[in-house]
Order: structure tokens, then sequence, then C-alpha cells
């Protein structure tokens, strides 16, 4: 009787794992020890570590093991971890911050060990920490937020081509975004811009693809609008070096508005162009 219930739950396993595998592209599996509790633990690492279509984590509470089941093309063991320790949980590659651990309720607060591994920062404080070089602090910094500009300067580009209603240079200002996307080395975006990336890199290259297959500027101005939202996602995240002004147009998006980014505070509607060129308004300024 032992031995079928030990079969059933091998089999209910196997189950589980071929349609994680099912819903992921490029998938990858790896077990490692995350340390925790209790169902709470349980489903406090699996919600912090899971990513649509990307990640699925499946925690054991008895052996403190952790299947890990991702998509290798768009993340990896480390980032998955990463969130994981940010929610307050120890694996033994990355310690949590102690606020996030001193957080947790009293039944998930689990025996810690003193280990010499690599603490996760979150993004917030890493920008505040002090620093004895402030030149190297500088360059880091300055590296990191320079991660995602030939992304933001491809988008520009093809703004300030459909303000022009130039087809032909938005398609190949697309063509670059495409590019730089693709160029984009995700492990190395702090915490918070990874996160938003991976919720918005999908769409954010499709809209992208679309602009750069046409030089057609109303099939273009229709992407333009969903294109627009997620840059501006990742640019409230990121921050840039100058202002930047997020501009509306009531008229667009057949009188529902649509969004824009610029980095001048004058109106050039991209969704028009010279028909109503000054029509819209500033409604953010990200600084």
């Amino acid at each position: 009787m032992k031995s079928i219930k030990t079969l059933l739950v091998a089999i209910v396993a196997l189950l589980s794992f071929t349609a994680c595998d099912a819903k992921i592209k490029n998938a990858k599996t790896e077990t490692v020890k995350i340390f925790g509790n209790c169902e709470m633990c349980k489903k406090t690492i699996e919600k912090a570590g899971n990513l649509k279509n990307s990640a699925e984590v499946d925690w054991n509470k008895d052996s403190k093991m952790a299947t890990l089941t991702y998509d290798a093309t768009k993340t990896n063991k480390g980032e998955i971890l990463k969130r994981i320790a940010l929610a307050g949980y120890d694996s033994n590659e990355f310690l949590a911050p102690n606020d996030a651990y001193a957080k947790l309720p009293e039944c998930c607060q689990y025996e810690r060990n003193n280990k010499k591994m690599a603490m996760v920062v979150p993004a917030e404080k890493m920008n505040h920490e002090a620093h004895s070089g402030h030149e190297m602090a500088s360059s880091d910094v300055d590296q990191k937020a320079n991660i995602l500009k030939p992304v933001f300067d491809a988008y520009f580009g093809i703004k300030d081509a459909l303000v022009k209603t130039d087809g032909a240079t938005a398609s190949a200002k697309a063509k670059t975004l495409v590019t730089a996307i693709d160029g984009v080395k995700m492990e190395s975006l702090p915490m918070d811009v990874h996160m938003v990336w991976m919720k918005v890199l999908k769409d954010l290259k499709e809209d992208a693809e679309h602009i750069a297959d046409t030089k057609d500027a109303t099939h273009q101005r229709d992407h333009f609008g969903t294109l627009s939202k997620n840059v501006y996602a990742l640019l409230k995240v990121s921050k840039g070096d100058t202002p930047t002004y997020y501009q509306f147009c009531p008229m667009a998006n057949n009188g529902k508005g649509a969004n824009w980014l610029s980095k001048e505070s004058a109106i050039k509607n991209p969704y028009y162009g010279s028909k109503m060129l000054s029509c819209g308004s500033t409604v953010e300024t990200i600084k």
C-alpha cells in the first residue's frame, strides 16, 4: 500500500514538472536549498521566484529543497534566488537582507547560519551606501544607468520620425530598437529594473518589430502607444541623466488618448505630426 502511495506521488510530481516545462520554453531545471519553515514560507518563496512563462519554483518545506524550472534565455538561477532573498529567504548561494528576514512572521523566521556568502542588497539601498572611492562608485552607477540607454535612444528616434510622419526612418529606428533590446544583458540590470524589464520585454520587442516591418506611419502609430507605455515603465524605474517629459494626446487611439515620451517639454505630437503638431500636454516630468 505504501509503495502504491509513493508511486502516485511520483506520478503527480512528474506530471506537474511536465506541465511546467510545457509552459516554459528552453526549460532548464536545477535544485537548490532554500531555508524556511512552513506552508506560509512555501507560498512566499514560490511567489517571489515565479515569473510568468519564464520561471517556476517548487519548494518542499520538509527537505528545504526547491526545484527551479526556468527559460535559460530569459533568466537564470542567480536572478531567481536574488528575488527570493529579497523576500527574506536565504539559500545556499545568497543571504537575504537582515531587514527582509526581520519582517518575516515569527513562524517563518528559520534558524540562520552565518555563512560567508553574498548578501543581496535592495537596489534602492545600493544607491545610498557609503563608499570611499567616489570616482569608482560614480562610474559603476553610470554604467548601470547606461545599460538601457541604447533602448531609450532608439525609442526617441522612432518618436522624432513619427512627428515628421516619416515611416521609413521610423522603421529603421525600430530595427535599431530591436537590436538594442536583444543586446541588453538583463543579468547586469539592478534588481528593480530587472523585474520591470522581464514584465515588458515581450510586448516591447513585439511592438518594435511591428513598427520595423512597415513604413506605413498610421500602422506604426498603432503600436507606438503601447511601446511608449512600456518604455515609460522602464524609464520610471531606471531614470535618466536629464528630465524626460511624459506627454498625452486626448485625440489619439480613436479618441481614447495615448501617451508618449519626449526629451523636450514643447509638445510635438507623434500621433498626428503636422496635422495637429501641438495637440497634447505634459502630464509628468521624470527626473
